[in-house]
């Protein structure tokens, strides 16, 4: 496809859009509580980006998504222990975009009479932002260090038990999603979209009415 075309596919896919309302951000945030709570006060629809995961990867090939490619074929210290935080960052497949297509896909095969809110952190500022036809209809949660630690601490995650390690992949998976958040952070600013810095003060019920405030709803 022609740059002209994408182009304008781009824009149609904006206009077709025009009833979803996007929540990213960094890990921990409080992304799919708050998108729960909106979508509960307006009647929307929630699409959670995590939970459709699995079915993006099953509906891939390895050209359309390469970056998951290569992650499917490492065992668990491969992934977590053995690699800096800066590649796991850098390498990481829903960092890179991959399958934000059929993201996007999904959404456009939504009825469009109803209101949605995505959410996720696959939600990547430069990604979302040429879909927007109203620049209000997007917010990125970004957790504080301190938010980041409380919530892996409370969800007793479970990669690192998985690893060799486990103190050093919970050491590289904190890094890894503070330099996530950070890159957020940089992306929106040069974006100009907005953001609410989540600290361990706000409470979801707050956090939910500055995001529906964002949002103008």
């Amino acid at each position: 496809m022609r740059p002209e075309e994408l182009t304008k596919a781009t824009r149609s896919a904006a206009l077709r859009l025009q009833h979803v309302y996007w929540i990213g951000g960094g890990s921990g945030a409080g992304k799919s509580t708050v998108a729960r709570r909106i979508a509960a006060q307006q009647g929307f629809h929630v699409y959670s980006t995590d939970d459709v995961m699995p079915d993006h990867a099953s509906r891939s090939t390895p050209e359309d998504v390469p970056y998951l490619t290569r992650f499917a074929s490492m065992d668990m210290d491969e992934r977590w222990v053995n690699r800096p935080p800066e590649t796991m960052l850098e390498t990481f497949h829903w960092f890179r975009g991959d399958g934000f297509g059929l993201i996007v896909e999904d959404l456009l095969g939504l009825p469009a009479d109803t209101g949605v809110i995505a959410e996720g952190f696959r939600l990547l500022p430069h990604l979302v932002k040429p879909l927007l036809a109203e620049p209000a209809h997007a917010v990125w949660l970004l957790p504080t260090p301190e938010v980041r630690q409380s919530v892996f601490a409370s969800r007793g995650w479970e990669i690192p038990h998985k690893t060799s390690d486990l103190e050093r992949a919970r050491r590289n998976l904190l890094e890894r999603d503070r330099m996530f958040t950070a890159r957020l952070a940089d992306e929106t600013i040069r974006l100009d979209l907005s953001v609410i810095e989540v600290d361990t003060a706000l409470r979801d019920h707050d956090l939910a009415g500055r995001a529906s405030q964002a949002f103008g709803l």
